[in-house]
């Protein structure tokens, strides 16, 4: 009895913060004005509204760019995550806190740095025209972006394939290797398969804020450079007209809820994955 009682305030919390914001989100999509509740006409035009090949193009650009991102981040993060794995104690923690140092700034001060280094006058492009070339468009396009999300969000795929790798048995691989695996038959039959937990859990974690994230783009793209989340924003700061800017909230949610069913079934799939060996 006590814990349910216990259990009453989080309820509270999770109806206030969480499930009446959702609500009214969900209201404002399926209305056009501001009127009272008892006259409430409910309507999908909004979400026919998004459905105009500039906001689609806007959709399918800010998945694109997540998804380059998530697989630059598997690419770079998952051979780091092995890296820290095998290393003893003292130099493990070493190079998490260095992962973890730049997470403690603010993400909006991370995401300026970048400024001093793209700009035209930037510290990268001094190098260049110190070495006799001329200075290069680093910033405001695709790669822009693409390098501040990967930057940001790198983290986030390394450290959930980290605390996954650290916990394989050793006595496996060494049972594998006395048996005659070679290395890559070690990794690719049971290091991999056990570490594909904290693969889809990063997938997850990285996919989810850079399909919808509006810093990164309006700095790195300077204002000009569209996706989902500067669109959203653009409607709830800039035109006012929240119940169009509900209507892709709540697009972005479906998108999102469907890419975390099909990371969990894909990490049900193959939870325990190192018995192929």
């Amino acid at each position: 009895m006590k814990m349910r009682w216990g259990a009453y305030p989080y309820i509270l919390w999770i109806a206030i913060f969480i499930v009446v914001p959702l609500g009214l989100i969900l209201l404002y999509s399926l209305t056009t004005s501001d009127i009272g509740i008892r006259n409430l006409e409910l309507t999908i035009t909004n979400f026919k509204k998004f459905l105009d090949p500039r906001y689609l193009d806007v959709l399918w650009r800010s998945i694109e760019l997540a998804l380059k991102s998530t697989v630059i981040c598997l690419a770079l993060g998952y051979p780091m995550a092995m890296i820290i794995a095998r290393e003893n104690i003292r130099k493990r923690n070493v190079m998490i806190l260095l992962f973890v140092i730049p997470m403690w700034m603010n993400f909006l001060l991370r995401t300026y740095a970048w400024l001093t280094l793209l700009g035209k006058n930037g510290f990268i492009n001094y190098i260049i025209t110190k070495l006799g070339f001329g200075p290069l468009n680093l910033i405001y396009n695709d790669g822009a972006v693409l390098l501040g999300m990967v930057y940001n969000f790198l983290p986030f795929m390394v450290l959930p394939i980290y605390s996954v790798l650290i916990k394989i048995e050793k006595s496996l691989i060494e049972a594998a290797e006395d048996l005659g695996a070679s290395r890559l038959e070690v990794f690719t039959r049971i290091i991999f398969p056990l570490s594909i937990p904290g693969i889809v859990t990063g997938i997850t974690m990285v996919f989810m804020p850079a399909v919808s994230t509006f810093v990164i783009s309006r700095l790195l793209g300077g204002g000009q450079y569209m996706l989902i989340g500067n669109l959203i924003e653009q409607q709830f700061l800039g035109t006012g007209d929240w119940h169009f800017g509900s209507a892709m909230s709540i697009i972005m949610m479906v998108f999102i809820l469907i890419a975390m069913a099909i990371t969990s079934k894909f990490e049900g799939d193959k939870e325990g994955g190192g018995g192929l060996w």
